[in-house]
């Protein structure tokens, strides 16, 4: 059969400069992928340098604003937000009583995907025990 599909392309005549036309094609080609990579080349190290510059002025005015902010006086009274310790209390409870509250909501589904992905796990080792 292979035989048969080789002598019919064999027969098929080739146009006279295809060969020429196909390398010129591939050659024409390669130039533009050589174009592509030399300008994502430039592109590149410009990007990085503006990059780079506009960390640098970042940090700059970061660490500058830092200083500047410990140089002003704390004020610790300013932060009591409660002047109670019994009112601070309960409402410390409260708020950890939420953050368990919605733990345990999490966990709940949590368990519920691990009962899935078990379920499906034990089906995939029946089958592949079937295939073996």
């Amino acid at each position: 059969m292979d035989e048969l599909n080789d002598k019919a392309l064999e027969q098929i005549p080739i146009p006279e400069g295809l060969e020429e036309r196909l390398s010129a094609k591939i050659d024409e080609w390669e130039q533009e992928e050589r174009k592509q990579r030399a300008q994502r080349r430039r592109l590149l190290p410009s990007v990085v340098r503006y990059t780079a510059v506009a960390a640098s002025v970042a940090l700059v005015i970061g660490v500058g604003y830092h200083y500047l902010r410990l140089d002003e006086p704390v004020n610790l009274a300013e932060q009591d937000t409660y002047q109670d310790p019994v009112l601070a209390q309960q409402e410390a409870e409260r708020a950890l009583n939420l953050l368990a509250a919605n733990l345990n909501k999490g966990m709940g589904h949590l368990e519920k995907a691990k009962a899935l992905s078990d379920k499906a796990e034990n089906t995939l080792n029946k089958q592949l025990k079937v295939l073996k």
